[in-house]
């Protein structure tokens, strides 16, 4: 199965994260992409990652555990994230 991206994951579902993908519409005035921010974070290939909540209405922006840590996402950084849903 392909990866899909984060942002299209909703509570409770949990895969591990193969990468990000880079996009230049979500970087900043530095030229800095949420995929390279997210590997500073420590959004490591193949670390596990748990969508823990979703604010109402909307569901931007979404709680994310990685490991033992809770990151708020918005949703257009969640669709930098790819992970890899298994048994779909």
């Amino acid at each position: 199965m392909p990866p899909v991206s984060l942002s299209s994951l909703r509570k409770g579902a949990a895969a591990p994260f193969p990468g990000a993908r880079g996009s230049p519409d979500l970087g900043d005035e530095a030229q800095s992409t949420v995929s390279r921010r997210l590997l500073e974070l420590g959004f490591i290939p193949g670390e596990a990652l748990e969508v823990v909540a979703e604010t109402w209405p909307g569901g931007d922006p979404m709680a994310v555990r990685l490991g033992n840590t809770l990151f708020a996402l918005r949703r257009r950084e969640a669709g930098a994230v790819l992970v890899a849903v298994e048994g779909c």
